[in-house]
């Protein structure tokens, strides 16, 4: 896969918006909210702000026509139309396009809310991430649903990796029979901590390291050389 720009990647993006009236080409609208949340500006307000203070330059420099950029309103109207998970396709595979998948072998999976995202009795956004801490890249990003859980959305974000020879690493939300199959089946390893919420699996756990202790003390009891150091040395022949 050559590399590819986030300029190139957002010009990929489907267009959701009518043909009729438009008046913002659709790459240079994406370049700007993405150059202005890299400066820090996250709220839509300060995305069109963003915009306004760097005047026409900027505006033409990222290939607005006519020497403005978006207000908020219009920001807001085509924000919501675009397809979430179309948008964070086209992200991954800019992403990897730019990392080397043998520059890692860890990947990491863990969730967060989306500051913000909460509005009073309404929950927060929560997404998934999928995080090479190596190359410090988020590899790939999916919302979870309100009917569904964590461990479920994990298994479409497993989906969509490349596990071959890589570590998966989660918490105990991940600690999942079928999670495990998918990692194991698409060629990785993973390590998945156990907590009290699945109590047999810790005792299981416990077991076996335990048995796996006494069988190695009952060998090294019963062998005819006891310890490893007891051993004679090998046979050398002189050959002066």
């Amino acid at each position: 896969m050559s590399p590819c720009t986030l300029v190139d990647a957002l010009a990929a993006v489907p267009d959701p918006r009518s043909k009729h009236g438009l008046i913002h080409p659709l790459a240079p609208f994406l370049g700007l909210v993405a150059l202005a949340m890299l400066m820090g500006r996250t709220s839509l307000n300060g995305i069109a702000r963003f915009g306004r203070q760097h005047g026409p330059a900027l505006a033409h420099a990222l290939g607005f026509r006519r020497g403005k950029t978006p207000a908020v309103s219009t920001l807001s109207r085509t924000l919501r139309r675009f397809d979430a998970d179309q948008l964070e396709h086209v992200l991954s595979y800019w992403i990897a396009s730019r990392v080397d998948p043998a520059a890692f072998t860890h990947i990491s999976i863990d969730g967060k809310t989306l500051r913000g995202s909460r509005n009073g009795a309404i929950p927060g956004q929560h997404l998934l991430a999928a995080y090479a801490p190596t190359v410090g890249a988020v590899l790939a990003q999916v919302k979870v649903d309100a009917s569904t859980n964590g461990h479920k959305a994990a298994l479409t974000l497993l989906g969509i990796l490349p596990l071959r020879g890589k570590v998966v690493v989660g918490d105990a939300m991940f600690c999942q029979r079928d999670l495990a199959e998918e990692v194991v089946e698409a060629g990785g390893d993973y390590v998945l901590t156990v907590k009290d919420n699945q109590p047999g699996l810790g005792i299981d756990i416990r077991a076996g390291f335990a048995f796996e202790t006494a069988a190695r003390s009952i060998a090294a009891a019963t062998s005819p050389w006891g310890s490893a150091s007891a051993r004679p040395e090998p046979h050398r022949h002189d050959r002066r």
